[in-house]
């Protein structure tokens, strides 16, 4: 008599604690279903404490008045700036890390991750010290109040200043991501966000021990948690055991291995620039009507970026099985991938925009008691969320993208759908259209929905899957 066994098949709550404890699965192999929850279960939780920065801090400066939140928002504007530089050095080392695994070349990985890591701390230096030296003069660029630079100058210095800490953060993080290490990644933020989040409040209202240092509080404790979290990183870098070990050999310039993600990184340095220099003329727009709009638009896009990051989150995964199944010659499977990526995506951001259309109102207040900040809040939660079903493919397939090397094609499709689209939407509905901030927000729907038809367009054509990395 014959027995036959049949090979266990885990349940998603199996797969979901496996994701959170951290998978061994090779992501080339695993039923593509699986993989992405594997993948994307790490990395939404990552982005979720990532959105606990972004929200945490304007949650106590709102108590401080409408002047303290602008001075947050503009401060941010020119953060985006380190973002953009940040993401597009991860994404470079993310994607030649994640190939090299898929080739099963765990020597070229830790290569490739220490040389992204050089990389961004020459970029940490050189911004940090501008940041510092010129923060106040950065403020009134963006067409700060008198009243805000007041409140605001050494609020920038110290953030901007400390603003390297979040190129390391990204930068090693997205290394975990590409390695399929993305349970580390996601300890990484939860560590940061507890120091963060703690220290915080304690520094801008002077509870306990802790100096009253208002507004710069926020600024303190913010770069504290993430030079916290770097270091934590550090350490999961050169212990044993997991998908990247980092030795003292790996510590010298690697020319031809730099060059590969500059080559990456260049264009999604420029594609996230474009994202980040479209957001400073949106805000560059609405500080023409006053500090409350622009308080009003802060709190509005935190809240969205609070439901957004953790979508980034699955999308990254998206990046990660893209460019390990190329590495392993698998190009149908890493498109199959991506769109199973977008779906889920897709019916996350659906779900998160409704609530945001219906509460919208409910959840601004948590934020601010200025009537006038709260409107503007409201107008922006809602009308932005009103495109959050069409956001979700778009993030999976840029990923995609940016995971197979192929960084290009989401720059040009930034390029025109958010300059020569967004913008001059944003000032002729807003200005001559008499629209106001309003008129701002209707063109960050458009302008991303028109995005989410062309990325998906192009996907389709397939050209990314012959990239080299």
């Amino acid at each position: 008599m014959t027995s036959i066994t049949r090979e266990h098949s885990p349940s998603i709550w199996e797969t979901v604690k496996e994701a959170i404890r951290g998978s061994h699965q090779d992501f080339t192999q695993a039923p593509i279903g699986r993989a992405v929850v594997l993948l994307a279960v790490p990395m939404v939780l990552e982005m979720l404490m990532e959105s606990v920065f972004v929200v945490a801090d304007v949650f106590f400066v709102g108590r401080l008045g409408a002047d303290a939140v602008a001075t947050v928002g503009i401060t941010e504007s020119w953060m985006t700036i380190m973002y953009a530089l940040a993401i597009g050095l991860s994404i470079g080392g993310a994607a030649t890390v994640a190939r090299r695994i898929g080739e099963k070349d765990a020597e070229g990985a830790a290569k490739s991750a220490v040389q992204s890591i050089i990389l961004g701390l020459i970029v940490a230096a050189i911004f940090g010290t501008i940041g510092s030296m010129f923060g106040p003069r950065m403020l009134a660029v963006m067409g700060a109040s008198d009243d805000v630079l007041r409140t605001g100058s050494t609020f920038s210095r110290v953030m901007l200043g400390g603003s390297g800490t979040v190129v390391m953060l990204f930068l090693i993080n997205a290394a975990f991501r590409g390695a399929g290490d993305a349970a580390i990644a996601m300890r990484v933020l939860w560590f940061a966000n507890a120091i963060n989040v703690i220290l915080g409040p304690c520094l801008i209202f002077g509870i306990g021990p802790f100096p009253e240092l208002g507004v710069v509080g926020a600024a303190v404790g913010t770069t504290i948690g993430r030079g916290s979290g770097v270091l934590y990183q550090l350490y999961h870098l050169t212990r044993k055991g997991g998908r990247i070990e980092i030795h003292a050999r790996h510590w010298r310039f690697n020319l031809d291995v730099m060059r590969t993600i500059l080559r990456i990184s260049g264009n999604a340095t420029m594609q996230n620039f474009v994202n980040t220099a479209s957001w400073m003329g949106l805000v560059r727009i609405l500080s023409g009507f006053g500090s409350a709009a622009v308080a009003g638009n802060t709190i509005g896009i935190r809240v969205i970026l609070f439901a957004l990051l953790p979508s980034f989150g699955v999308s990254n995964a998206a990046a990660t099985l893209v460019g390990q199944n190329l590495g392993a010659g698998k190009p149908d499977r890493a498109e199959a991938a991506a769109w199973k990526v977008g779906l889920y995506n897709t019916i996350f951001l659906g779900g998160i925009g409704l609530i945001f259309l219906l509460f919208a109102p409910f959840i601004i207040s948590f934020f601010t008691r200025d009537p006038d900040v709260a409107r503007y809040g409201v107008s922006c939660l809602r009308i932005v969320s009103a495109g959050f079903l069409f956001y979700g493919y778009a993030m999976a397939l840029i990923a995609a993208f940016n995971g197979a090397g192929d960084t290009r094609t989401p720059t040009l499709i930034a390029l025109a759908c958010q300059w020569c689209w967004e913008i001059p939407l944003a000032w002729v509905l807003a200005v001559p259209l008499g629209f106001g901030p309003a008129g701002v927000f209707i063109a960050v729907t458009v302008a991303f929905s028109t995005m989410s038809a062309v990325t998906a367009w192009l996907f389709r054509k397939g050209t990314w899957k012959v990239k080299r990395v």
